[in-house]
């Protein structure tokens, strides 16, 4: 499964009420200014960044299918073209679109290669089959012939054909990207972005009736799976689809992107943007989530929104599902949400980061930091989630080491909670979370990355490989189409002056700046 995609069944959320603001001038004045890296990295800075992006761009390259342009999932370590991956999602094309409009502008490849290139692609992907009254599309693909997966290559095992409201959210990223960035494509790109409909997984009833906005699904089936689904349709659009039985509830976590899609679109009302939980709320009903948050009520567009916030080495921020790095800091490649809600998102994002840092370093003492899903350097499983346990909602959460040492900080008098750990085990970081928090903590993050460089086996012909056990220095010798796109994105924005923000926010999107602006998260704050 692709890395996005093996997170799905982990963001399993209930469904009930929340609680409440606004955003004043005072609260945008006190929230944190974001770095902009663009002006001020060094020139060895540059330098370096610049190294990593064109090896980095090289392994991307690596991953693609000549013929038909599409990437796969994911290839060794020596990028040797028979070890690509025989699946690839539609996270993992935009991951390559949206790396070669990248590629292009750090002049790693010239314009006419980046035409050819993104053309060839996009005339596969306009071939794929997809599902007809949504427009999205599958959730697995052969990258050689295109076809729909129905028995996965690594074991044959049945694939039930799934449309992911999250990965589609990535492809319709990259083709706005295309759209306004490359003019020669944008009649390719644009029509092929306005028929996918964000609408259809949105469930307005998810927080119930008395609750003005709804959440998105994670996705759903055209034909009946084995497992849990809920028979609908949301559009009352062609034949009904088995809708799986989680919504996405915490709204800091990458699937926001989906969301921004469809509102700026006018698939999904504005409203939604307030439906996801910040936290959820500080009663015993919901004391199955990692802490007692703290925080006050608001409402906005008629949503009541808790405005909660978790507590960490002294900080106080808005948690994601997880704990992870991409989670919280993989929307704002694209979307500049530290600059349209100062007061929420310019608040957060560095202080999410210092916590990574601090819990590295500090409170686990592994000396490196940047815990993120990877692959896992010591094999078994080939694959897993990584994070910082205690700013993720989910009670058993992702761990930053083999050996998943949790914390249990208790729900007040509905949950004792449990002492600290005395010592973690065995920690796993990956690159490409350094990368995501280069705007937030510049000199912290190329710092890390040179230790990681430096000190272990980390470091191959497509740059930094997807994760190193940093205590016995074991690496996951591959590369991922969607983490080093995410690396690729990073360094891109910080030396070309926000590349890919730009392009996608020129057009619709640019109208969820004054819906982000709205909220005022006042307990965030360092510690």
């Amino acid at each position: 499964m692709s890395p996005i995609s093996r997170l799905i069944a982990a963001a399993v959320v209930l469904v009930s009420a929340a609680t409440p603001a606004s955003v004043s001038a005072e609260g945008a004045a006190a929230a944190a200014p974001a770095i902009d890296t663009a002006t001020v990295l060094s020139a060895d800075d540059r330098r370096v960044l610049t190294e990593y992006a064109a090896d980095t761009w090289r392994s991307i390259a690596a991953l693609v299918d000549p013929a038909s342009g599409l990437p796969s999932d994911n290839i060794d370590g020596a990028l040797d073209p028979a070890s690509r991956a025989r699946y690839t999602s539609p996270t993992n094309i935009g991951m390559y679109l949206w790396s070669t409009v990248a590629a292009r502008h750090l002049g790693l490849i010239d314009s006419r290669d980046a035409v050819d290139r993104v053309r060839r692609t996009l005339t596969t992907v306009d071939g794929l089959r997809r599902h007809e009254s949504s427009g999205m599309f599958y959730n697995w693909y052969d990258p050689a012939t295109g076809d729909v997966l129905r028995a996965w290559p690594v074991d044959g095992s049945t694939v039930h054909p799934f449309l992911s409201s999250v990965d589609n959210g990535w492809l319709a990223t990259a083709l706005l990207i295309v759209a306004n960035d490359m003019p020669e494509l944008a009649e390719r790109a644009w029509p092929m972005l306005t028929s996918m409909d964000f609408g259809f997984y949105y469930d307005s009833q998810a927080r119930g009736v008395d609750v003005p906005a709804g959440l998105l699904r994670g996705g759903f089936w055209d034909e009946q799976p084995p497992d849990c689904s809920i028979l609908d349709n949301y559009r009352e659009r062609g034949p009904d689809v088995w809708y799986t039985c989680h919504t996405y509830g915490s709204f800091n976590t990458e699937p926001r992107i989906a969301s921004y899609l469809g509102i700026a679109l006018g698939q999904i009302p504005a409203a939604h943007y307030f439906a996801g939980w910040r936290t959820f709320p500080p009663a015993c009903d919901w004391s199955w989530q990692e802490q007692l948050p703290v925080g006050h009520d608001a409402t906005h567009l008629g949503v009541p929104v808790f405005e909660g916030t978790y507590e960490y080495r002294g900080m106080r921020l808005v948690p994601t599902w997880g704990g992870s790095m991409f989670e919280a800091l993989m929307v704002p490649l694209v979307v500049p949400e530290e600059k349209w809600g100062p007061a929420s998102w310019g608040r957060n994002h560095p202080l999410y980061v210092r916590a990574q840092i601090e819990h590295g370093v500090f409170d686990a003492g592994y000396g490196y930091w940047g815990f993120s899903p990877s692959d896992n350097p010591e094999g078994d499983p080939p694959y897993r989630e990584f994070g910082v346990d205690a700013i993720g909602m989910q009670a058993e959460g992702y761990t930053s080491d083999l050996e998943r040492t949790a914390v249990d900080g208790g729900f007040g008098d509905c949950r004792p909670g449990q002492e600290p750990p005395t010592g973690y085990g065995q920690g796993v970081v990956t690159p490409h979370a350094s990368f995501l928090a280069l705007r937030y903590a510049q000199r912290d993050a190329l710092s890390n990355l040179a230790k990681l460089r430096a000190d272990f086996d980390a470091y191959g012909p497509g740059g930094f490989y997807d994760a190193i056990n940093v205590t016995t220095g074991a690496a996951a010798r591959s590369y991922l189409a969607l983490d080093q796109g995410m690396s690729l994105a990073a360094a891109a924005n910080a030396l070309r002056g926000d590349v890919l923000r730009r392009a996608f926010t020129r057009g619709p999107v640019s109208t969820l700046r004054p819906l982000l602006a709205m909220e005022d998260w006042s307990e965030v704050r360092a510690g």
